[in-house]
């Protein structure tokens, strides 16, 4: 379950940060917040995958010690583009975990795909309170993350708004006292799309997410749901919920993030208005809370909200993932990359949407037919299981 202390990192002082995947959606966000306050923070490292340009930009303007770039061909590029300042510069995977494993007060480990978990496991080796906005760590190995996190008496707290809002429902509350958790789904752009049409939908269709404004391969997650089966197997190792949790309501006004049901018959929710900034201010100031200029809810605008169950014949992700967590940990870390690998498929025409969720289904049988189903017990493990899974997605892509 999350772990969490109830005082604060430090008394009036700077908080230390760094930033794994600084030029992505959610890097932009906590840059954002930072910006709003930026005495309130002291920035240690920055981290990017491609974009040298964007990187020098962000170490610049936060004043940042470090900053690494993933690619090693890139390092002279970035060298020069940060020459004349005092920043260090550093390229390659190693660097990237070395960078993780600065000591700082919190980490915003915000890397998309699996490239996250050795440098996320890294901060947390280093002692660091982690923000977590990657999936894939707990995805792909779930039962190693947290109990590296239980091991080093080190702090989980949640970027994603679903979770960040449970987080925030809960309160510290044992979930002995909670009998269903329930996180929300907008549905995404094909909430209304009958499944015949849904089988022609294009990428350009596909992207125009109605609330959120995220990376293409997040927003191709939400259009088939499997973000918010991914968010199912986040939930278990987050905060260990009771078989069967936590359920999925599809509320399109992306309002009421989360909710928490008690076994008094109390519901607690989180609301708030679309936007990463607000639960990215959440974990940067937890346990406190610090102003800042996201977006506003206001209910009388908004009108109404409403809420149904999901889909699963139109949104099959759903079923799968449940079906991947039961199986195991072997099973969610083939789905998470052969679902990043079809993802890629889909937006470069060479499947069609609904083909998404049954190749990554596929995919799952398959590493079990060949016995790639074993827990990870490592990182090495894990993206040795990681490669399995995109190595058969990638042949099953070859045969449409």
């Amino acid at each position: 379950m999350v772990t969490a202390s109830a005082l604060p990192l430090t008394n009036n002082q700077p908080r230390r940060i760094s930033i794994l995947g600084a030029s992505g959606s959610i890097g932009a966000s906590t840059l954002s917040v930072i910006g709003e306050q930026p005495h309130d923070f002291d920035v240690e490292a920055v981290t990017a995958n491609e974009n040298v340009s964007r990187l020098a930009e962000i170490a610049i303007s936060v004043g940042a010690r470090l900053a690494v770039i993933a690619n090693p061909s890139k390092f002279r590029e970035l060298q020069e583009a940060l020459s004349g300042s005092d920043i260090e510069v550093a390229a390659g995977g190693s660097a990237i975990e070395d960078a993780a494993a600065r000591p700082v007060d919190i980490v915003m480990a915000a890397i998309v795909g699996a490239a996250g978990l050795a440098p996320t496991l890294a901060a947390i080796r280093a002692g660091s309170r982690i923000a977590l906005a990657n999936k894939e760590c707990l995805v792909c190995a779930g039962d190693l993350f947290m109990a590296a996190a239980r091991n080093a008496g080190n702090e989980i707290l949640p970027v994603d708004s679903e979770h960040n809002a449970i987080f925030q429902a809960l309160n510290g509350q044992p979930m002995e006292e909670v009998e269903k958790i329930i996180l929300t789904a907008s549905g995404g752009p094909f909430r209304e799309w009958p499944k015949e049409e849904m089988a022609d939908a294009t990428p350009r269709q596909a992207l125009q997410h109605p609330n959120w404004s995220m990376g293409p391969k997040v927003t191709i997650d939400s259009a088939t749901m499997m973000n918010k089966g991914l968010e199912i197997i986040e939930a278990h190792h987050l905060f260990d919920p009771s078989p069967g949790q936590p359920e999925v309501l599809v509320h399109p006004q992306s309002v009421v993030h989360g909710i928490v049901a008690f076994r008094d018959g109390s519901m607690l929710a989180q609301l708030g208005a679309p936007d990463m900034r607000t639960p990215i201010a959440h974990c940067l100031a937890w346990p406190g809370r610090r102003p800042s200029q996201s977006r506003r809810l206001n209910l009388a605008k908004l009108g109404q909200m409403t809420f149904s169950d999901p889909d699963e014949d139109r949104f099959p992700s759903l079923r799968i993932a449940r079906e991947a967590l039961a199986a195991g940990g072997w099973a969610t870390n083939i789905l998470n990359a052969a679902n990043e690998v079809a993802v890629s498929a889909f937006l470069d025409g060479k499947i069609g949407f609904l083909e998404i969720a049954g190749l990554v289904e596929q995919a799952i049988a398959r590493a079990e037919a060949n016995a790639a189903g074993s827990e990870p017990a490592s990182a090495e493990e894990a993206m040795h299981l990681d490669r399995e899974g995109r190595r058969i997605a990638l042949e099953l892509v070859g045969r449409h």
